[in-house]
């Protein structure tokens, strides 16, 4: 693999800043450095200087940070055609729009179509690394995995496990989905850059049988995921309750069921109460913030300043939740979940923003050893943010006083035309 080196501004995180007594510290900017890569990891950090040009092939983008990969730790692909559908509520508008969707991907040529567009758009948008649900079908996990194969981007993904209150097409049963989630695993689970996510939908379209053979499933195969959606809609809440009525509320559900723990990420989390976010903490489950979805259906608010108080912190990371979400934007994402944050009657800022784009998704996803930063030893997957992709940014970042207001600027008015270069694996994947 070619040895090569990106030349700009560097941005990386070195800890946690809900958690640090001094926040910025955490953050790294150096300013005209060089990223070495080599075989498909970074070699180096370094200061820039003219002598490099003469051992390496170097690639310069002024005006422009570079950042670790986007991280989105909760996206649907198959619900790619159907962004942007009329709004209704949750349980509405799976029956209206989601399911008749996914009935499609029982054909592979379908799957395989989406799967690229996906995963083009991911690129287009900076985002290196997803967790992602594909639908019931083997096959469209089969068509997932062998594009982003070839791409070599780290992908998170499973076939979805729902044995009732589906429509018939989309059903299997607990035995079947066990059996063709665990040939699967065998085959996709540590191959290149892929791993696997046991993927029940969610409790109500499982029964206690299936849930508990996705936990036995999920601790057969130590190093696989588990997601899943919780608490998303109050009246998925409820419908928990009469389902699971000897279950002391959502979370306990899966709890019983052996599907809490570290590598679980938990999407939405909107209602949690104080005893869920201490399971969460406790197990070490994950839960994936998914702004643009929840104020699309009118969901609720997820409150991330209480998931990451200190004491008791939760991983939290980023998710567009497409395609209740409406962009595949994770600065878009971010510019929606400071609104969040907001109207919860706190506030997010740049540098907590970025975190949770980057480094604290890698931590949600129990992958921030290999990725979610830029420094030696870390996957070379790298997003270039143009601080000039628009007249209006370019004006705006003019009048910036400090990196952490030109963040924010990103977070609130940019989107994929931000996107300069997307580099997975130490590879140029998107160039706009």
């Amino acid at each position: 693999m070619a040895r090569r080196a990106l030349r700009g501004t560097v941005l990386t995180f070195t800890g946690d800043p809900f958690l640090a007594e001094d926040p910025a510290a955490t953050l790294s900017i150096t300013e005209d450095a060089l990223v070495v890569m080599e075989d498909g990891v970074v070699a180096a950090v370094t200061p820039y200087h003219p002598d490099h040009e003469r051992a390496l092939e170097v690639v310069h983008y002024p005006d422009a940070i570079l950042c670790p990969g986007f991280i989105d730790c909760h996206v649907h692909y198959p619900q790619t055609q159907m962004i942007g559908a009329y709004g209704a509520q949750l349980l509405d508008w799976l029956n209206r729009y989601t399911f008749p969707t996914e009935e499609q991907f029982a054909d592979p040529a379908h799957a395989a179509e989406v799967a690229r567009l996906f995963l083009a758009e991911l690129l287009r948008n900076g985002t290196t690394t997803a967790a992602v649900y594909c639908t019931v079908h083997p096959q469209s996990v089969e068509a997932f995995f062998t594009e982003s194969h070839r791409l070599n981007t780290r992908m998170i993904a499973g076939k979805m496990l729902m044995d009732r209150n589906a429509p018939a097409a989309l059903l299997d049963t607990a035995e079947s989905g066990h059996a063709d989630s665990k040939a699967l695993i065998e085959r996709w689970h540590g191959k290149g850059r892929q791993l696997y996510a046991v993927t029940p939908r969610f409790a109500p379209t499982s029964s206690p049988e299936q849930l508990e053979a996705a936990g036995r499933l999920w601790r057969e195969h130590p190093g696989t995921y588990l997601q899943t959606h919780l608490s998303e809609n109050e009246a998925e809440v409820a419908w928990v309750e009469e389902l699971f009525p000897d279950r002391h509320g959502y979370l306990d559900v899966y709890d019983k069921a052996g599907l809490t723990g570290r590598r679980a990420i938990f999407g939405h989390a909107v209602h949690l109460t104080e005893a869920e976010f201490a399971c969460c903490h406790r197990t070490g489950s994950a839960l994936a913030h998914c702004p643009t979805s929840n104020l699309f259906l009118g969901s609720g608010m997820f409150r991330l300043a209480e998931a990451k108080r200190r004491g008791r912190p939760v991983c939290v990371g980023l998710g567009t939740d497409l395609g209740a979400g409406t962009s595949f934007s994770q600065l878009r994402t971010l510019g929606e979940a400071y609104k969040v944050a907001h109207a919860n009657g706190t506030a997010l800022d740049a540098l907590h923003g970025f975190y949770l784009a980057t480094r604290g998704g890698a931590q949600a996803l129990d992958l921030e050893r290999i990725i979610g930063s830029i420094a030696p030893g870390y996957e070379a997957d790298i997003v270039v943010l143009d601080l000039k992709a628009t007249p209006l940014l370019a004006f705006r970042m003019a009048h910036a006083q400090d990196w952490l207001e030109k963040l924010f600027v990103l977070m609130t008015l940019g989107d994929d035309r931000a996107i300069r270069a997307t580099w997975v694996a130490g590879e140029l994947r998107h160039a706009r």
